[in-house]
């Protein structure tokens, strides 16, 4: 049988307590127990289960619950409360549905629209479910409280898709998009995030700089950055299956660490600086044309008082010289990989 939770680090009250990093309230315990009865009831039906995910998916609760205090949001009502009232994309078309229709669930599920997709979908798994666009209060009543998040990360999203192939390559900041329409909170999330892996991988919270030593990073002074979270995320993907694996899988984001802990997340891959000499050699010429020797002198020539005459003599020029680029670009593309082969042999 394969193993997704990991084995002495099952979901449990336990878990999620030192994730929180205390005791629970009996409010709290109740809140998180609904969580847990749904996962373990509805998890792996939704690919919820396997380690790597199931701690994306408790760090947005964790934060979004205020470590599972909040299961309704408390009406002031604020400025942006007031500012539900009214609201087409929520649904929001009857004077009151802004307070009506307001945040519940440890996800925060808001909205006239959002109450109605989520009865077609919880129906779908029980006929027996409520209106809760009749009865939002039902929300909040057990199992489906922790239902809700569920929905929301399986298709209630903006994408109308599960938010696993997200959390397949560990893009936290892509997977609070999603669920906050911006990065409010991020740090926190973050925070939940390391504090929710340590435990699914049987680590106490303040055991970040062992976890540190036993991933061999560099940085073991307990402070999480990319590299950490990379190693998580890595570590967290051992515990599951290969097969059971979504296509977007990946073991870690690509890092580069610029001084000795204090990783720095990039979007593409390190170039090695024999590389960056071979590839600035072949393209001098190319400088030239586009800067101060070239096209750069050239137009502060035309800027400094030229006729007519020369201003369009020049303009043909430049198109000229445009359409080489265009033309020489696949080449200059092929010399860069054969350097690049030539460097790696």
């Amino acid at each position: 049988m394969d193993r997704t939770v990991p084995k002495g680090a099952a979901l449990s009250l336990a878990l999620l307590e030192r994730a929180y990093g205390r005791a629970f309230t009996n409010a709290q315990r109740a809140n998180a127990q609904s969580v847990i009865d749904a996962l373990n009831q509805y998890g792996e039906r939704f690919g919820l289960l396997q380690p790597h995910r199931l701690a994306q998916f408790l760090a947005q609760l964790m934060h979004e619950s205020g470590g599972f205090k909040y299961d309704r949001e408390i009406w002031g009502p604020t400025p942006a409360q007031k500012r539900y009232e009214g609201r087409k994309d929520l649904g929001n078309v009857q004077k009151g549905d802004g307070s009506r229709f307001r945040g519940r669930g440890p996800i925060q599920v808001t909205g006239r629209n959002n109450y109605r997709a989520f009865t077609k979908w919880a129906k779908k798994i029980d006929a027996a479910a409520p209106n809760f666009e009749s009865a939002p209060d039902k929300l909040t009543t057990d199992h489906w409280e922790g239902l809700s998040p569920i929905w929301y990360w399986d298709e209630g999203n903006p994408d109308k898709k599960s938010l696993n192939r997200l959390a397949d390559r560990g893009d936290i900041e892509n997977i609070t998009q999603k669920i906050n329409g911006g990065l409010n909170g991020y740090d926190d999330r973050l925070r939940y995030y390391d504090r929710v892996a340590l435990a699914l991988l049987g680590y106490a919270v303040n055991e970040m700089p062992r976890f540190q030593a036993d991933a061999g990073l560099k940085d073991r002074s307990g402070t999480s950055g990319p590299l950490t979270r990379a190693a998580l995320h890595k570590a967290l993907l051992k515990q599951t299956a290969a097969h059971r694996l979504s296509d977007d899988v990946a073991t870690a984001p690509v890092v580069e660490e610029v001084e000795v802990g204090v990783p720095v997340e990039v979007d593409k891959p390190v170039v090695p600086e024999s590389v960056e000499e071979k590839v600035k050699e072949k393209s001098n010429w190319l400088t030239w044309l586009t800067g101060g020797g070239g096209l750069g002198t050239i137009g502060l020539g035309w800027l400094s008082g030229m006729d007519w005459q020369a201003i369009l003599a020049g303009g043909v020029v430049l198109v000229v010289v445009l359409l080489l680029f265009l033309l020489l670009r696949s080449q200059i593309i092929a010399a860069v990989r054969q350097i690049k082969a030539e460097v790696g042999s």
